[in-house]
């Protein structure tokens, strides 16, 4: 089994990809819990023109068909940045019990930033979260990508 920061490695190489699109560079990888990713994912908004398209939502669909269900209990979410409230949905509905992610995003981020929805009561479905995995590339990344832009 690979530690957090080799699946985060791999998380940051389909951020780079988005990056190489012109898309904000997210990136995700879903692992099982056998500790085989089996589930890639990248922004692809600009790309496809759909707002869900969001590394997290991609990697979760690919993981979904890899495992054969859509519970993908025992499993772990790996992303660049702390994930919206639409992807914290799509991490609640798959099951999903636990998420790494890199860096904060205080404009959009629902689990520390702007809410805390994996902490709201009544939920059916807990997710323990670890944020600031090799924050420093994260957030890195994803300067040079705005610096580019302006």
């Amino acid at each position: 089994m690979m530690n957090i920061e080799s699946y985060m490695r791999l998380a940051l190489e389909e951020a780079r990809k988005a990056f190489s699109l012109g898309e904000v560079p997210v990136g995700a990888v879903v692992v099982s819990p056998e500790g085989e990713v089996i589930g890639r994912g990248h922004n692809l908004k600009e790309s496809t023109k759909d707002p869900t398209a969001h590394a997290e939502i991609v990697a979760i669909r690919e993981a979904a068909q890899t495992f054969g269900d859509w519970r993908l209990e025992g499993c772990a979410l790996f992303v660049t940045v702390e994930p919206c409230l639409m992807c914290c949905g799509a991490i609640i509905q798959a099951r999903i019990p636990r998420l790494f992610f890199g860096a904060c995003d205080p404009k959009f981020g629902a689990v520390v930033s702007l809410m805390q929805a994996f902490d709201l009561e009544g939920l059916n479905h807990r997710v323990d979260y670890v944020g600031g995995v090799m924050e420093d590339e994260c957030v890195q990344l994803l300067r040079s990508f705005f610096r580019r832009l302006r």
